[in-house]
Parts: structure tokens; C-alpha cells; sequence
């Protein structure tokens, strides 16, 4: 890839990232699941644990915050590409000369980093509606985690948008996939609470040591070793999920091609 080339790709990419975040601010579905919803999940978590004082606060605003991000990947990034075939916009997004993923990957990174609101709005809730003080215990490890995971959100979002266009069967389970995320990613609870033949799953989800290294990182007491195997298996099921998502866009256009189906659900 030459430079030029390489400067063309990030044109776009910051150009699909801005036309998302203006697309998102208008959007009342977004405008919920990242800022509403997360918000009522801090204010559940916070009623049932109020009783245990402020030690558990910084655990529910990173456990809700989660909950934003992944409803922001599951249904906005999710639908990056069929929400460009609803709109009629899909064929002419595939005619251009720079690659699909290139501009699902710009609209990614727009929602994953517009979903770190979650987190925000979630611990304004808590220090302000219960009064609570919040500190994050190691705020270095802390934000590069931050850094990793929104790495590793995009990636996973660049596989789960061939694939619900590939398979409409597997976007009809979108709503339903959204809270046993939250269970088996240890966002709002520990998963050693859940059966044991649950831990598997666990462990191949991105998101579970996304929630594991903000949890240990902000509540503090996380050692170098648990960071390191955290960051590795963020980067290593990236790498998965891009090479996946490579499979899956040529798919895509293979599929497009031959059966002339592209703008149709």
C-alpha cells in the first residue's frame, strides 16, 4: 500500500467518522442506547447495591457503561452496512473505488468512541444523584484499557456487520443477544457467580476482558500479569475478528455479484 493510497484511506475514514457522528446525534434510537439506557442501568444497579455504600459505585459505572458500548456496537454497528441499504445508499457505496470495510471501519470508530458517553454520563449520575466520590484506582492502566478496548470493539464491529447482511437469520437474534452479553461478559457481576460450563464463553468474547481489565483497573489491586493477559486477549481476538471480517466482505461482494441482490433485504 503506498502512502498516497494510505492517505486516501484515512480521508475516508475520518469523513465516514464524521458523517456517523452527525448522522447519531439526530438519530433518537442512538440517543437512547448510549445516553438513556445505560443511565437506567446505573440507576438500577446503584438502588440494589445501596446498601453496600459507595465501595461497589465505580464497578456499576463501568458495568453500565459497558452495556452502552455493546448495545452501540450490537445494533449501530451492527446495521452500519444494512442501514445503507435501507436508505438506498449500499450500490453506490460499493461503486466507489475505496473498499467497503474501509468505510465500515471509519463508522465504527465513530460509534464505538460516541458509546465511551455511557461511561461518562453514568458516573456524572453517580456522584451527583447519590453522592457518591468516585476515584479510579489506577487511571494509567485505566485509560490505555480504554484505548484497547475501543481497538477491539471496532475490530469485533468490522465482523458483525457482513454477517448480519450475509445472514438476515442472525439479525433477528439481535435484541436477544444483547443481555446475555451483558451475563456472560461480567459487566454489571463477576461471571464466578454463573455455572461453571458458562466460563468458556466467556472467555472467547471480546467484551468480557474489556469489562475485566476496566473493572480490575478502576476498583483497583490489578497486577501487571492480569493487565498483560487481558491487552493480549483483546489484541489477539482483534486479530481474529479482522481476519473474519475480511472473509466475510468478500462473501459479501462474492454473493453480490453473482445473485445482483445487494439492495435487497
Amino acid at each position: 500500500m503506498t502512502l498516497s493510497l494510505t492517505r486516501s484511506y484515512l480521508r475516508v475514514i475520518v469523513i465516514a467518522a464524521e458523517m456517523s457522528l452527525k448522522m447519531a446525534a439526530a438519530d433518537a434510537f442512538i440517543i437512547f442506547g448510549v445516553l438513556f439506557q445505560p443511565l437506567i442501568t446505573a440507576l438500577l444497579g446503584m438502588w440494589m447495591l445501596q446498601d453496600r455504600g459507595g465501595d461497589y459505585a465505580i464497578f456499576v459505572v463501568v458495568g453500565s457503561g459497558m452495556t452502552g458500548l455493546w448495545g452501540s456496537l450490537l445494533f449501530v454497528s451492527g446495521n452500519s452496512i444494512t442501514q445503507e441499504r435501507w436508505v438506498g445508499t449500499l450500490e453506490m457505496l460499493v461503486g466507489l473505488p475505496t473498499p467497503l470495510h474501509i468505510i465500515v471501519f471509519g463508522k465504527n470508530i465513530a460509534n464505538v468512541l460516541q458509546s465511551l458517553l455511557s461511561m461518562i454520563v453514568s458516573y456524572a449520575l453517580v456522584a451527583i444523584v447519590f453522592g457518591y466520590s468516585l476515584t479510579i484506582a489506577q487511571p494509567g492502566p485505566f485509560f490505555v484499557s480504554l484505548i484497547f478496548t475501543v481497538i477491539s470493539f471496532v475490530c469485533l464491529g468490522l465482523m458483525i456487520a457482513p454477517l448480519f447482511v450475509l445472514n438476515p437469520d442472525v439479525q433477528r437474534w439481535q435484541n436477544g443477544l444483547e443481555y446475555p452479553m451483558y451475563i456472560l461478559g461480567g459487566f454489571l457481576f463477576p461471571i464466578a457467580l454463573l455455572p461453571g460450563w458458562t466460563t468458556p464463553l466467556s472467555y472467547v468474547l471480546t467484551p468480557y476482558w474489556a469489562a475485566r481489565v476496566l473493572h480490575a483497573t478502576s476498583s483497583g489491586g490489578a497486577e501487571f500479569s492480569e493487565l498483560a493477559l487481558c491487552w493480549g486477549m483483546m489484541l489477539l481476538l482483534s486479530a481474529i475478528s479482522v481476519g473474519v471480517s475480511g472473509w466475510l466482505f468478500k462473501a459479501m461482494m462474492r454473493r453480490a455479484r453473482i445473485a445482483a441482490t445487494l439492495g435487497m433485504q
